[in-house]
C-alpha cells in the first residue's frame, strides 16, 4: 500500500508522545481528519483505549488482525498506533462519502405519486426504504461480494410477513456467489436467478423506493446493491413486468384499462410482422378481397419475398434504437426522429418494402415501449424474431409452434423456486384480482399465495368497505 501515491502515513506530535497515522486521501474525508479526529488526540493520551474513548465518532476499533486492517483503510478508515513497531491499532471510520442528490425517477416516471428514486449510496437507499417502513420487523442483512470489488449488498424483508424459505434461499444464493467484482445489480440479477439461460427475467428491478416499500410489505424480498441506483424484487411472475406501479395512484377501473392495453400491445408487439410474413407466404386465402387488392398494389414493384422485407425493417428499427440510445440525449431523439422518417420514405419509394409493412412495424415498434420493465422490453425484441423465421419456414403453423415453444419455456420458469406463470398456472382465483386488471384496493385484503406469506392478512376487508355516515 506505501506504493500508492494516494496512501498517506505521517508522525502526530502532541508534546512528547509520537501517533503515527495512516489513511488514504482519496478514500478519507479530510475535514472528518482536521475536526473530529485530531484534535482530540491529546499529548495526555497514553494508550489506544483513551483514543476510542476521546474522539467523538461511532465506528472506532482496536484491533490486530491484519486483514481486518487492510480492508477498513480500503475502505475509508483512519489508523492510529502508538508506537511504530506495534501491531495493534485503533481504526476510526472517516469514510468519503461522495454520491449524487436523491432525483426523479428516469425509467419508471410516473406523472401521479411520489417523485423520488434510489441512488448510488447504499446508505441513502436504505435511508429512502426505512423511511417508508419504520417498523422494528424491517429485517436487514447485509453483505460483502466480490474478491475484488469487496460491494455491499442488502437484503431486505419483514420479519413475520416475508416467507423465511424465500429470504434464506436470496441469502444463500448471494453468499455462494463466486465473482471477483459487482458493478451493478444487474450482476446479482443475473447470477441468483433460477434459469440463467432464458431471455426472460426472473428479478424485477426498480428505482422506485415506494413500489420496493409496497413489494416488501407483500412479502417479497428486495435487494439493494451499493453503487446500483436500482433495487431487485424476487420472487416475481411474468404479469407483474407489465404493471406499472402508477397503476395503483389511479382509478381501478382507469389502471385495469391502461394494463389491460399493455398486455394487448406486447401480443401485438410481437406477432403483427410474423403474421404479415406468414400470411403473404403461405395463406394468401385470409386476405380479405377489399384488402388484398391493397396488398398486392403496395407489393407489385417490391423484389424482395416478405421475409427479407420484414428483416430489412426490423433491423432498421433497432439500429435506430441502438443509436438513440447510445448518443447524447438530444442528438438521440434526432436521430429516432428524423432516422425514422428519412429510413422509412427512402425505403417505400425506393420500392425496398411496402408502404403496408411500414405501417406494422412501426406500430409493433410503438406497442413495445408501452412495457413499463425495459429488461422485459428487450426481450419482446428479442423473441419477434424467432417467430418471424418459423413463419417464413411454416407459416401459421410455424408461429403456433413457436408458440408452444414460449409458453412450454415459460411453465418450467421459475422465480426463486416459484411459478413464473403465476396466477394463470398453476391456477390461483384470488391473485387475479390483481394481474390482468387491479380490483379496488378494498378488495386486496389478502396478500398474494404465491409467496406464501407468513401472515396472510393486509388488513380488515369488511372494514375496508364500510362507509360509515357523518354522524354516526
Amino acid at each position: 500500500m506505501k506504493a500508492s501515491k494516494d496512501f498517506i502515513h505521517f508522525v502526530h506530535n502532541k508534546g512528547s508522545n509520537n501517533m503515527y497515522c495512516f489513511y488514504f486521501k482519496s478514500l478519507v474525508d479530510s475535514e472528518i481528519i482536521h475536526r473530529d479526529i485530531l484534535p482530540y488526540v491529546s499529548d495526555e493520551i497514553t494508550s489506544l483505549e483513551e483514543i476510542k474513548a476521546n474522539v467523538p465518532i461511532e465506528k472506532i476499533e482496536i484491533t490486530t488482525d491484519i486483514k481486518k486492517i487492510q480492508n477498513q483503510l480500503l475502505t475509508g478508515s483512519f489508523l492510529i498506533k502508538m508506537s511504530e513497531r506495534s501491531e495493534e491499532v485503533v481504526l476510526i471510520t472517516a469514510e468519503l462519502k461522495q454520491s449524487r442528490e436523491v432525483s426523479i425517477p428516469e425509467v419508471e416516471f410516473s406523472v401521479v405519486g411520489p417523485k423520488e428514486s434510489f441512488v448510488e449510496s447504499i446508505d441513502t437507499n436504505i435511508n429512502l426504504i426505512r423511511k417508508r417502513l419504520p417498523i422494528p420487523e424491517l429485517r436487514l442483512d447485509e453483505f460483502q461480494v466480490g474478491k475484488l470489488s469487496k460491494t455491499k449488498v442488502a437484503i431486505f424483508s419483514i420479519e413475520g410477513i416475508t416467507n423465511k424459505e424465500n429470504l434464506n434461499t436470496v441469502i444463500q444464493r448471494i453468499q455462494d456467489l463466486e465473482i471477483d467484482t459487482i458493478n451493478d445489480s444487474s450482476y446479482i440479477a443475473q447470477l441468483i436467478s433460477d434459469n440463467r439461460n432464458s431471455p426472460f427475467p426472473q428479478i424485477i428491478d426498480t428505482e422506485r423506493p415506494d413500489r420496493l416499500a409496497s413489494v416488501l410489505a407483500e412479502g417479497k424480498v428486495g435487494i439493494i446493491v451499493d453503487g446500483a441506483p436500482h433495487a431487485l424484487i424476487a420472487p416475481t411472475t411474468l404479469v407483474e413486468f407489465f404493471s406499472a406501479f402508477e397503476d395503483y395512484f389511479l382509478n381501478w377501473i382507469t389502471a385495469s384499462f391502461f394494463r389491460l392495453i399493455r398486455l394487448f400491445s406486447v401480443m401485438f408487439s410481437i406477432m403483427v410482422t410474423p403474421l404479415y410474413v406468414a400470411v403473404l407466404t403461405y395463406h394468401y386465402e385470409l386476405i380479405p378481397k377489399d384488402l388484398l387488392g391493397i396488398l398486392v398494389t403496395s407489393r407489385r414493384e417490391i423484389p424482395l419475398p416478405p421475409i427479407l422485407e420484414a428483416i430489412f425493417l426490423e433491423l432498421a428499427i433497432e439500429l435506430l434504437r441502438e443509436a438513440g440510445a447510445r448518443l447524447p440525449t438530444k442528438v438521440g431523439q434526432t436521430i429516432g426522429i428524423v432516422g425514422g422518417i428519412v429510413i422509412g420514405t427512402a425505403s417505400v419509394e425506393a420500392g425496398l418494402t411496402s408502404n403496408v409493412l411500414l405501417i406494422m412495424v412501426a406500430l409493433a415498434a410503438l406497442a413495445s415501449f408501452t412495457t413499463p420493465v425495459y429488461k422485459m422490453s428487450n426481450t419482446i425484441r428479442l423473441i419477434r424474431f424467432p417467430f418471424l423465421f418459423m413463419a417464413h419456414l411454416w407459416g401459421l403453423l410455424g408461429v403456433a409452434i413457436c408458440f408452444c415453444f414460449i409458453l412450454g419455456h415459460l411453465l418450467r420458469l421459475t422465480s426463486l423456486g416459484r411459478p413464473f406463470l403465476e396466477p394463470l398456472y398453476p391456477p390461483r382465483i384470488q391473485d387475479l384480482k390483481d394481474a390482468f386488471i387491479r380490483l379496488p384496493l378494498s378488495f386486496q385484503s389478502k396478500r398474494p399465495v404465491e409467496l406464501q406469506t407468513e401472515d396472510t392478512m393486509r388488513f380488515n376487508s369488511k372494514k375496508a368497505k364500510e362507509k360509515k355516515e357523518i354522524d354516526e
